[in-house]
């Protein structure tokens, strides 16, 4: 949960630091060319996006993981399977936001400006990136948290 929250909290920030006040972006045609126009913010939104997919080393690949394993030994494969079938889907449409991040626009005078990044979009973004990659790679921590916590709980509700 903790992994799903960071990356989530990271891309619909930019997504909404991109799209602007007015809402501009709407498609996934709009973000063609932004890592022309903003490249570390755009690799920051690809971590996030990978993330999401579940790729190694990210936090969403743990998430994904345990929870895609706690189905199956509950015996709850049908769960897994649609589980699967769902990453899959989304697989799809991340993937093709992020070639649109690194595909050049058709005519330079279609790019957009960014708007500009501000210090506190800036401390949350850099947050939710520390959290999504700490969750990827040593994810170790977090979990013992989460069993000392559910231990903690099921010692109280007997």
């Amino acid at each position: 949960a903790a992994a799903y929250a960071a990356m989530n909290i990271g891309a619909f920030t930019l997504i909404t630091h991109f799209a602007g006040y007015k809402e501009e972006l709407q498609t996934i045609d709009d973000y063609t060319g932004l890592a022309r126009r903003s490249p570390v913010l755009a690799a920051v939104f690809g971590l996030f996006l990978l993330s999401l997919i579940g790729i190694p080393f990210t936090g969403g690949f743990f998430g994904k993981f345990y929870v895609f394993t706690a189905a199956l030994h509950s015996g709850l494969v049908w769960l897994a399977i649609v589980g699967l079938l769902n990453s899959g889907l989304g697989c799809f449409y991340y993937l093709r936001l992020l070639v649109r991040l690194y595909s050049a626009p058709d005519r330079v005078e279609e790019m957009r400006p960014t708007p500009k990044l501000t210090v506190p979009l800036a401390i949350a973004v850099a947050l939710a990136a520390i959290a999504t990659l700490v969750l990827g790679i040593v994810p170790g921590h977090v979990l013992h948290l989460a069993q000392a916590a559910a231990a903690t709980y099921s010692a109280i509700a007997k």
